[in-house]
């Protein structure tokens, strides 16, 4: 039985669809104006760890995920690369499809852009004028009356009164309260635009996602999700206009990911602390990256270190160790495993205690390896097959233990010396053979003896 936790409620709750076995899931995705940095990643991988645990559970899943190509920043950016934004949008999509490949990250059943749904959006507008949610001033925006949504504050538990405490409206602003928000903005010159009924002009931000979200999963759906930075204002703010607009509730479960943090800050590009994807996949293997992000929980937070690298990649070649030299063959035995790990993962998607599930069947996997090593295989495809649903543990051994060998070591010379000393061995030349080693060790070289026969790797 699947828990989650609801941001809405502040609780766990038994997760149950609105329509039998179906699940409909939106996350917000990005806004596309430069790479990705790997706060961006951690939402990614977060809301695919769901989509395969969804899945394998037996649910007939639909996964949303948004992308935002028109905003301030992405017109900031645009301008100063002197080129159009829907040309900077293009490349920051396919940068992004790139960094979600490298990551071992599903592609989303349905990726729509906002400037695909600007008809839907002023559908919506219109509504919410019409019930008197809405207004629009005469200067050719359009805002969204906060103080008669009376729900408001539901998510992020924040009070009406309080938020007004220290607003105030600026000085081209036309809004009859502080708090109340854009729906749609007029043009400024030099700016791209769509006609619409109050004017020429493009969306806010806000009203993306409620008309993005229910075109693609219908008025309400199952689950919402996103990075905890998007609790307050942003899916305070698709509430008030969705379930304004349609009379129902939007979204039933709330997800919220935990950030990045360098220092104990969020990374942000606002900050200007962050790493892109890119950047971090240069120096570390991708699956390291990708099992430091499944390894903490989704909703806490990741202290970005080389050190936690360092130790996401050591747990990796743990599990790498125990299936090298074991033939691929079907997962058998380990129920038990299956079933901790089940019980974890049903637990709110409980990665840290699955993750150390894999960790008692490697001990087990290496402790029978050598007396039984037809259970020991049908345990590393155990392995395997849990670690799928994390998105790790699908390479080759060798392959995962030997990257970043290219370019630092002759492997063509390393297996020759392998089999010189082999030879040596054979002949019983143990002096030959310890100065093979050490001469395979002065290369950079681990050799790890084995009954299956020597392998190796590239010393840490």
């Amino acid at each position: 039985m699947l828990n989650i936790y609801n941001t809405l409620s502040k609780t766990k709750e038994v997760f149950t669809p609105l329509e039998g076995n179906k699940v409909r899931m939106y996350v917000c995705g990005m806004t596309v104006y430069d790479f990705c940095h790997l706060g961006h990643g951690r939402s990614m991988v977060a809301f695919d760890l769901v989509t395969r645990w969804l899945r394998y559970s037996g649910y007939d899943l639909t996964y949303v995920r948004n992308i935002t190509d028109i905003d301030d920043k992405i017109i900031n950016r645009a301008n100063d690369n002197g080129e159009s934004f829907d040309a900077l949008t293009a490349r920051m999509i396919d940068a992004m499809h790139e960094d979600e490949r490298r990551l071992n990250i599903l592609p989303p059943d349905q990726e729509p852009r906002a400037t695909d749904h600007i008809a839907g959006m002023h559908a919506m507008i219109q509504t919410l004028i019409d019930k008197g949610y809405a207004y629009a001033p005469g200067n050719g925006d359009v805002y969204y009356r906060v103080g008669k949504f009376v729900g408001y504050g539901k998510l992020s538990r924040k009070k009406i009164e309080d938020l007004r405490i220290g607003a105030r409206i600026e000085v081209d602003e036309a809004k009859q309260d502080p708090l109340d928000f854009v729906l749609w903005k007029a043009v400024k010159p030099g700016e791209p635009s769509w006609e619409s009924p109050w004017g020429p002009g493009r969306p806010g931000w806000h009203i993306e996602c409620s008309v993005m979200s229910t075109c693609c999963l219908g008025e309400s759906f199952d689950i919402h999700g996103g990075g905890n930075d998007l609790e307050f204002p942003h899916h305070e703010n698709e509430i008030a206009q969705s379930e304004a607009a349609t009379g129902k509730q939007y979204a039933k479960s709330w997800m919220h990911c935990g950030m990045i943090r360098i220092n104990g800050e969020k990374m942000s590009k606002s900050l200007n602390n962050f790493f892109t994807i890119r950047d971090v996949l240069d120096k570390y293997h991708p699956e390291v990256v990708r099992y430091l992000l499944v390894s903490s929980h989704y909703r806490s937070s990741i202290n970005y270190s080389e050190d936690s690298l360092r130790e996401s990649k050591g747990a990796l070649e743990r599990f790498y160790h125990a299936l090298r030299g074991l033939p691929r063959v079907a997962a058998s035995g380990g129920e038990e495993y299956v079933e901790r790990f089940t019980v974890a993962m049903n637990d709110d998607f409980g990665t840290p205690e699955a993750c150390a599930v894999l960790f008692d069947l490697v001990r087990e996997i290496n402790r029978l390896r050598e007396a039984e090593p037809e259970v020991a295989a049908g345990l590393a495809g155990r392995l395997r097959e849990l670690g799928e649903l994390l998105g790790v543990l699908q390479l080759d051994a060798d392959d995962f233990l030997r990257a970043g060998a290219e370019g630092k070591v002759d492997a063509a010379a390393v297996e020759a010396l392998i089999q010189a000393r082999l030879q040596a061995r054979a002949d019983k030349n143990w002096a030959e053979s310890d100065r093979i080693r050490d001469q395979i060790t002065a290369m950079g070289v681990v050799l790890e003896d084995g009954k299956g026969g020597t392998t190796w790797r590239l010393a840490d």
